[in-house]
């Protein structure tokens, strides 16, 4: 409204889709149709209370991908979201997820604290999300990009819609 126009784009997760509408790359209402199903085919891969997320505070990336490893002889736990140095997010069953807390705190992690989530967001227990959503976008039609968005995924720019669904799914 202000006539701002970005340079470029970028949302992590959900976010992701309110930068494609902004690029252009696909129509507001088709975002809303996606992100509804999104979270509806998230919710549905893994049973309330079955997975969690937690943040590791002030401990090395390499640490905490090993803090993983080890738990990952009770169960699903992997690094899910690497904020920035010194604070990345695990993702997985509840059991293995409070393991890799407790490694975490042994190696020496400032902290590790469960967080408030429904589901174990960006790891492989939500595979079969994935799978519907990809469904779904091919339901929809992509746009060239008026302006173009850093993905998520891989924290590049992406110039071309072909590569779009991928990155979402």
């Amino acid at each position: 409204e202000a006539g701002i126009r970005p340079d470029y784009t970028a949302g992590l997760s959900l976010g992701e889709y309110a930068a494609h509408v902004a690029a252009g790359t696909m129509s507001f209402s088709d975002a809303i149709v996606l992100v509804r199903k999104r979270g509806k085919y998230m919710q549905e891969a893994v049973p309330l209370g079955v997975g969690t997320m937690a943040a590791i505070l002030g401990l090395e990336q390499d640490a905490v991908i090993e803090c993983c490893k080890e738990a990952s002889d009770i169960g699903i736990v992997e690094p899910a979201n690497f904020n920035c140095p010194g604070q990345i997010v695990i993702s997985g069953e509840v059991k293995a997820v409070e393991k890799a807390m407790e490694l975490a705190t042994q190696k020496g992690a400032k902290r590790a604290m469960m967080l408030a989530v429904s589901a174990p967001f960006h790891c492989s227990m939500l595979k079969p999300a994935g799978e519907k959503l990809a469904a779904e976008l091919e339901k929809i039609t992509l746009n060239d990009m008026q302006i173009p968005v850093v993905a998520n995924v891989t924290g590049e720019y992406v110039k071309d819609k072909n590569l779009v669904k991928d990155l979402l799914i």
